[in-house]
């Protein structure tokens, strides 16, 4: 794999993408994509598991305030038990930069695995460390489904999905047991599958 990735920050119209919610026994894969406007940087882009809920809030408003493009893509539940949890991340991160307007010049990934994408793109290990556009990614594409987690939590009241956003805690597998599996369940996910 081509790691030398460097030269392409100077590039114009590049596009950071990153997943989140591969692990969870519930709920979608999301993806973002981002292409940074080097007019409006925005200061304090990490990981975004390296921050606060509070501050991922604050920095996805300037992010979708300030970036040149940005956009969502996911997966849906039945999409991952149909296809598996990686070609599922990859279908999330394709949708994402299709709905770029503009569209990117090229894409850095963050991880080891590229999607099938109209541009050039490459794979960053750790890209979430240290490309700014991928942590831009990473931060919107948590932002996303978190919310979207609290939201179903709504419908599938007893889960505490509003808390553990769907991952397998004690208490996810608890509810599990004593409510049993729903629709937005990944049944292909051990956890879920010894139930049925």
């Amino acid at each position: 794999m081509d790691t030398d990735w460097t030269f392409t920050l100077q590039q114009e119209r590049l596009a950071g993408l990153d997943e989140v919610g591969r692990g969870p026994l519930a709920g979608p894969v999301v993806a973002a994509a981002v292409i940074l406007d080097p007019a409006h940087p925005i200061e304090g882009l990490l990981d975004s598991k390296r921050l606060s809920e509070s501050r991922r809030e604050q920095l996805a408003a300037q992010i979708q305030e300030r970036a040149l493009a940005w956009a969502i893509g996911q997966a849906r539940v039945e999409e991952i038990d149909r296809l598996n949890i990686l070609q599922a991340s990859l279908l999330a991160m394709q949708r994402a930069v299709a709905a770029l307007d503009p569209a990117p010049l090229q894409a850095l990934v963050d991880g080891n695995r590229c999607p099938e994408l109209a541009c050039p793109a490459r794979a960053v290990i750790k890209g979430d460390d240290c490309v700014p556009a991928i942590m831009a990614a990473s931060i919107l594409a948590k932002v996303s489904r978190d919310r979207e987690m609290v939201a179903l939590a709504e419908h599938y009241p007893g889960y505490g999905l509003e808390k553990h956003k769907g991952y397998g805690t004690r208490a996810h597998i608890a509810a599990l047991q004593s409510l049993g599996v729903t629709e937005i369940h990944r049944r292909s996910f051990g956890p879920v599958r010894k139930l049925l």
